[in-house]
C-alpha cells in the first residue's frame, strides 16, 4: 500500500470521467464502512443483552485479548493480500473483523452508561463526517501529514498497549490523559488524511480490483472512526458507579 502514500496532483484535477470513477469508489468505501459499524454495534448490543456472555468476555483475559489480537491479524492480512483477494473474500474478512471488534467493545457497557456511549457516538460521527468531507473536497494535498500521523498512530497504539499491560487505568491517570489527548489529535488528522487517500486509491487501483480495495478503504476509515470514538469516550463518557 506504500504506493498510495503520496497524493499525486492528478488526484485534484480529475476529469469528468475520473470524477465519476472516484464517486463510485467512495460510495462503495463508505457503504462498507457503515456496514462494518452496523455489524459492530449489533454484535456489541447482542452480547450486552446476554449477561453471561458479557461477563465471560470481561473476566476472561485470554478471550478478551484474543478478540483484540485476532482482528489485528485479519486487518493486516486483508491489507497485504488485497491485490489477490476476490471482493467476496475481502468482504467476508471485513465482516468477521467488524463482528470481533463488536464483541471486544461489548464490555464498555459495564464501564460507561448507555446514554454517554450513544452521545459520544453521535459526537464522533459528526466530527468524523466533517473531517472526512473536508479531506475529500479540499484542493490542498495532505500527503505531508502521512508520516507524522502514522508515527502518532504507532505511538498511541504502543502506549495504550503498555498502559493496559502495566496495570489499572486509575493507577496511571496522567498517562491515560496524555494518550487520550494525543489520540484525539492523531485520529482527527487521520480522518481527513485517510478520506483524501481514498480519492488517490480510486484513481490508482485498476477498475477490476476496486471491489476488494473498496473493502480495504472501508477498513482504514472504520479503524480511524472506532479509535476516535474510543478516545472521545474517555473524555465524554459517563462512568457507571
Amino acid at each position: 500500500m506504500n504506493e498510495l502514500e503520496i497524493t499525486p496532483p492528478t488526484a485534484f484535477t480529475a476529469t469528468a470521467g475520473a470524477a465519476e470513477r472516484v464517486t463510485a469508489f467512495l460510495r462503495k468505501v463508505y457503504g462498507w464502512m457503515f456496514v462494518g459499524l452496523g455489524i459492530t454495534a449489533a454484535v456489541a448490543f447482542a452480547i450486552a443483552s446476554s449477561p453471561q456472555t458479557l461477563n465471560a468476555i470481561a473476566t476472561n483475559r485470554g478471550l478478551f485479548w484474543g478478540l483484540w489480537i485476532v482482528p489485528i491479524g485479519l486487518a493486516l492480512f486483508l491489507q497485504f493480500r488485497v491485490h489477490k483477494l476476490q471482493p467476496g473474500t475481502a468482504a467476508l474478512i471485513f465482516v468477521i473483523y467488524a463482528g470481533a471488534i463488536g464483541a471486544w467493545l461489548a464490555p464498555l457497557i459495564l464501564i460507561y452508561t448507555g446514554t454517554s456511549i450513544a452521545t459520544t457516538f453521535v459526537v464522533t460521527g459528526g466530527m468524523f463526517g466533517a473531517l472526512a468531507l473536508w479531506g475529500t473536497t479540499t484542493k490542498r494535498s495532505l500527503a505531508g501529514w502521512g508520516q507524522f500521523l502514522f508515527m502518532g498512530f504507532i505511538g498511541v497504539f504502543l502506549a495504550t498497549l503498555v498502559s493496559a499491560l502495566w496495570g489499572r487505568a486509575g493507577q496511571h491517570a496522567g498517562l491515560q490523559f496524555v494518550i487520550t489527548v494525543v489520540g484525539v489529535i492523531v485520529f482527527t488528522g487521520l480522518a481527513a488524511y485517510n478520506a483524501q487517500q481514498m480519492k488517490v486509491m480510486a484513481m490508482q487501483v485498476p477498475v477490476e480490483r476496486q471491489g476488494s480495495y473498496a473493502v480495504v478503504g472501508a477498513l482504514i476509515l472504520y479503524i480511524t472512526f472506532v479509535n476516535l470514538f474510543l478516545m472521545m469516550l474517555r473524555i465524554l463518557g459517563g462512568r457507571r458507579h
